[in-house]
């Protein structure tokens, strides 16, 4: 039925440089003949929308498997054929397409709509242009056509925010937890709070905690840097506020954060303005690797589980928030990706028609059940310290989330103490070592707080996500479409896909390393003198009493300065360098720029 139904058909797709938008280009090119595909792409950068539908969806690992089967050639000739880029930005009236888009776009039979800011870290404002007002554009544009193909968008199982019991398969409106929101209203007050925290960031008092900031970090480094330096801690800073208000937004309503609360307003908004345009909307929970296809454990990019696995694997989590009794809601790609599928061979709905794709409600796996796995799997297969010793791991701990930001936050406090004190001090020696293993210490801190307060809530989820249009769907399907568009979830042996193919997924996408490697281990101080050295540091120590330069600077100069020196002559010039310093010294705090006009007139 799916096969016969999509043959012929011209689909546009938004999204398609993303994960699950890869694995639905893969899948609708490998199962369905005589199909046109326009992708709606954005460029980036000096990249066009052809050049990234070449890099960034057809080169892909994804392919492999099709690539095999009809060889380069007949690949290229498939895809020639079949698939087309559509310069586009859904941020942008009308996409961004050109006359020869727009009239691409009016000729598809089917439109589905992936493409999202799917950060759980994503400012307010931008969460709200991508995730609200793209499907608003989308919608307004095919309205403007004339059209009124079937368009299937991809929201989230979490648009039921942070309730308990039941999500049923329904528009939002019918839900009795449903509170009903202005969404114009809601983006114009993104915008104006990005309006308000630039020009807040942009006062004296804030602009000169920035210029101390950036002078505390690099020293005296001249204007031009330290100006640099400013600019940077300043639109962190912004960014930073713009996350934090799209978080309390969210969080005042009942949703985990800005990402859920968009795709909610989006279905909302949608809904709204939609008119005679056929609605399906498919809501996937926590999506991750492939089952089967189009091989198995396929990711592109970290999802929400693997930073937290491998930072348990390494040792540098031992403590998540959570219950062991709790369902994790986690649902493969490719499961996913047939959902998708099935709906848009549907007929088109004269309701909107929503399907939610999850595995809690008929295959659930709980928390408790998969940290077993994750700690049988690493106490199997160990992560290696720098000594190529076996990191053993902990039996993974569920206290509440109070204790653990508590202890965090008091963790962090005292290394931040240890750390202003140090800097205070010339950096040199054990110091400098000191300094570097409580930088190490105080980062998987950070890492640690940001898994918490970003996915946190996702783990303490206790709604369960009725799946009954998605199962009598897969009841309707024969046998033929059922094997090339599997999408039960009944269908997951959770060992097996957690223990055989996830995890060394995981360890492979992280990179660890697992096995010894040839060479002897570092000590721990030729390891953290190299992390104090290591040449991707923008900033390097240069020991003028604490003062920093820029390390192409150094390296020039000494190269410069010695390269055709014998080992006696460097030593010479090392000692007058050594003598000159307390002149340099009183240069360099007056000025940065005088200092490294008169440095490098040496060389």
């Amino acid at each position: 039925m799916i096969k016969e139904s999509l043959r012929g058909k011209k689909i546009a797709i938004t999204g398609s440089t993303g994960f699950l938008g890869t694995a639905l280009v893969e899948l609708l090119l490998r199962e369905i003949d005589d199909i046109q595909l326009r992708l709606l792409i954005r460029p980036s950068g000096k990249r066009s929308a052809s050049k990234r539908l070449e890099r960034d969806i057809l080169r892909n690992d994804a392919f492999d498997q099709l690539r095999e089967a009809l060889g380069e050639e007949g690949f290229d000739n498939l895809t020639n054929k079949t698939v087309k880029a559509l310069s586009a930005d859904i941020s942008l009236n009308n996409l961004g397409l050109d006359d020869a888009g727009l009239q691409e776009l009016s000729e598809c039979d089917i439109v589905i709509h992936s493409a999202a800011a799917v950060s759980f870290d994503e400012p307010l404002d931008r969460a709200a242009e991508v995730n609200l007002m793209g499907p608003i554009r989308l919608v307004e544009t095919l309205q403007s056509l004339d059209v009124e193909p079937h368009l299937v968008m991809v929201s989230t199982c979490y648009v039921a925010g942070n309730r308990k019991g039941t999500a049923h398969e329904k528009p939002l409106s019918q839900s009795p937890f449903y509170v009903p929101l202005n969404w114009r209203e809601e983006t114009e007050a993104a915008r104006r709070t990005r309006s308000y925290t630039e020009d807040d960031s942009r006062r004296s008092e804030n602009l000169e905690k920035f210029r101390a900031e950036a002078k505390s970090e690099l020293g005296a480094p001249g204007i031009s840097l330290i100006a640099t330096k400013t600019e940077q801690i300043r639109e962190r800073w912004v960014k930073d506020k713009m996350v934090e208000a799209g978080r309390e937004r969210a969080t005042s309503l009942g949703f985990p954060d800005a990402y859920a609360f968009t795709k909610a307003m989006a279905e909302q908004a949608v809904q709204e303005v939609r008119g005679d345009i056929p609605l399906s909307i498919v809501r996937p929970s926590i999506i991750e690797s492939s089952w089967g296809e189009p091989k198995s454990g396929w990711i592109r990019g970290f999802r929400m589980a693997e930073p937290i696995i491998l930072n348990f694997g390494k040792g540098t989590l031992r403590e998540f928030p959570g219950i062991p009794e709790g369902i994790i809601d986690v649902i493969p790609v490719d499961l996913v990706a047939s959902a998708i599928v099935a709906v848009a061979a549907q007929e088109k709905p004269s309701d909107p028609f929503v399907v939610q794709v999850a595995s809690g409600a008929c295959n659930p796996i709980k928390i408790g059940i998969l940290a077993d796995y994750v700690h049988e799997f690493f106490g199997n297969f160990p992560i290696l310290d720098e000594k190529n010793q076996p990191i053993t791991p902990s039996k993974w701990e569920f206290p509440g989330r109070g204790r653990v930001v508590t202890q965090l936050t008091r963790a962090k406090r005292i290394l931040q103490v240890a750390e202003n004190g140090l800097h205070k001090l010339p950096i040199r020696g054990n110091q400098a070592m000191v300094v570097a293993d409580l930088e190490e210490k105080r980062n998987e801190l950070d890492k640690a707080m940001e898994y918490i307060t970003l996915y946190g809530k996702y783990v303490e989820c206790e709604a369960i996500y009725d799946v009954s249009n998605l199962l009598q769907l897969w009841d309707s399907l024969d046998n033929s479409d059922r094997s090339a568009f599997p999408f039960d979830p009944r269908i997951i042996d959770w060992r097996r896909y957690v223990y055989d193919i996830h995890l060394p997924t995981v360890v492979t996408q992280g990179r660890v390393k697992t096995t010894p490697s040839s060479s002897p281990p570092d000590s721990r101080g030729n390891r953290l003198r190299k992390q104090v050295l290591d040449p991707s540091r923008q900033l390097a120590v240069f020991d003028l009493e604490n003062t920093l330069i820029a390390s192409n600077v150094v390296s020039s100069w000494g190269y410069l300065a010695t390269k055709r020196l014998s080992s006696q002559d460097r030593l010479k010039v090392i000692i007058k360098t050594v003598l000159e310093a307390p002149s340099m010294l009183a240069m360099d705090r007056r000025d940065r720029t005088d200092f490294l006009r008169n440095f490098l007139s040496e060389v």
